[in-house]
């Protein structure tokens, strides 16, 4: 128990013996750090004061140099600057001369434009008179036409009024764009004429006056007379029982007998007995009884 004791405090002891020497270590340490530290600020102070000193020295050699430049230099120094000053005024000078030219010049060419036009306005103004003398001078001098006599005016045609060809009513209309009844074909058919009431042998006049163009026998409308008018008209009589008053070509007056009536239409044969009319314009049917007075 003893040297257990005694090594306890033996080692105790060594432990407060390092900690001495390390405390010792460190107050060395900082010591020489701040004498360092001190040595350097005072090096630094001397440093910049010998640098002032430089500083003081340099600008009293640079005063005393230039004491020394001769008064030679500064009057040429001076007399460049004179050359200098005297060059710029002169290029002002000619500069402004120049100025004055080109206004004098450009006033001039001015004066000369409105010269050029008022020459120019005052020629065609003389050419514009002279033509207009010109031109009177003309006129005088064409010779007054004569009075032209206007042709005497043509009398209107007279229109033509067509008559009733025979005396009777109209049975059957005209109807091109219709139909009617046919009780020869029992059906609907188109009626390019008039049918008109009278009994047979009665008296068939010609409508208006004109030319016999045809006198044939229709296989549908029968024995049948067709007359040629003024102004593209023609008439055309069917269903005759004779047609021996009128030959081809001859020339009839309006109300000549030119027929009589019959019954020798094979499409109209069950009707009751009349006169079959029709009325062309220009070739081509029209209803008669837009005609007829």
């Amino acid at each position: 128990m003893k040297e257990v004791y005694m090594r306890r405090e033996n080692r105790n002891f060594g432990n407060g013996k390092s900690d001495a020497t390390f405390k010792n270590i460190l107050y060395v340490s900082g010591s020489i750090l701040g004498i360092a530290v001190i040595a350097f600020v005072i090096t630094f102070v001397l440093y910049g004061k010998k640098l002032n000193e430089e500083a003081a020295q340099s600008k009293l050699s640079s005063e005393k140099i230039a004491g020394l430049v001769p008064n030679s230099e500064e009057d040429k120094v001076s007399e460049k600057f004179e050359e200098v000053t005297s060059s710029i005024g002169k290029t002002v000078e000619e500069s402004q001369n120049a100025i004055q030219e080109n206004t004098v010049s450009n006033t001039n060419t001015i004066e000369e434009q409105e010269m050029v036009a008022n020459e120019t306005t005052e020629s065609a103004t003389s050419n514009t008179r002279e033509e207009n003398v010109v031109a009177q001078t003309n006129t005088n001098n064409v010779e007054e036409e004569p009075e032209q006599v206007e042709p005497p005016k043509e009398e209107p045609k007279k229109e033509l009024v067509f008559g009733m060809p025979v005396e009777g009513e109209i049975s059957k209309s005209f109807a091109k764009d219709s139909l009617v009844y046919s009780d020869t074909l029992q059906e609907w058919v188109v009626h390019l004429g008039v049918d008109i009431k009278a009994e047979k042998t009665t008296v068939v006049k010609a409508s208006e006056a004109g030319t016999v163009k045809a006198i044939k026998n229709d296989p549908r409308y029968g024995l049948t007379v067709i007359l040629e008018h003024e102004d593209g008209y023609s008439t055309v009589y069917s269903n005759l029982l004779t047609a021996e008053f009128v030959t081809e070509g001859e020339t009839v007056e309006k109300g000549q007998t030119i027929g009589t009536v019959g019954n020798t239409a094979t499409f109209e044969v069950a009707e009751e007995s009349h006169l079959h009319f029709e009325m062309l314009k220009d070739g081509e049917n029209v209803d008669p009884a837009m005609y007829l007075q």
